[in-house]
């Protein structure tokens, strides 16, 4: 009973709701973190609690969440990545260059949008647990990520 009129009081405050791109340059392939952009976008909307989604606008790189403490961790990634999807494969689509196709194929094995409950303006994040984007291409891209926080304002 008491846990049911706090989620109703909860869901009678849903009172934030906002829209953010954030623009991220990567270096090629590999992990880039984005935590603290994001937890900087968070903080300057004022959020309070609710979820965000983290969303990203191309089909050649995606989004993980993933150790951020020990960088061979994202090396050991990579290379997994490069081994699961070889630029050396046999693709037919290859109009865009050889680390095209690859890039779509591991960006469907991973994911395009991520949910990430928010409480009291900071994300609910495991210990060693950040935010990357996930550049599967070779060269250096520019990047769009769109944040969708939907929740309650700080007080």
């Amino acid at each position: 009973m008491e846990r049911h009129a706090r989620d109703k009081s909860i869901m009678q405050s849903v009172t934030q709701q906002f829209l953010h791109r954030l623009g991220i340059q990567t270096r090629g392939r590999g992990l880039t973190d984005m935590t603290r952009e994001i937890a900087a976008v968070l903080a300057s909307e004022g959020a309070g609690d609710g979820l965000l989604t983290v969303f990203i606008r191309h089909t050649s790189a995606s989004l993980t969440i993933q150790e951020n403490a020990d960088p061979d961790v994202r090396t050991d990634l990579v290379a997994a990545f490069d081994r699961l999807a070889p630029e050396t494969a046999p693709y037919v689509h290859t109009i865009e260059g050889p680390d095209d196709m690859p890039a779509h194929v591991k960006t469907a094995l991973t994911d395009t949008s991520l949910s990430v409950p928010v409480e009291r303006g900071r994300m609910v994040l495991g210990t060693w647990q950040g935010i990357y984007l996930f550049e599967h291409r070779s060269h250096p891209r520019r990047r769009e990520v769109v944040l969708h926080f939907l929740g309650t304002g700080r007080g």
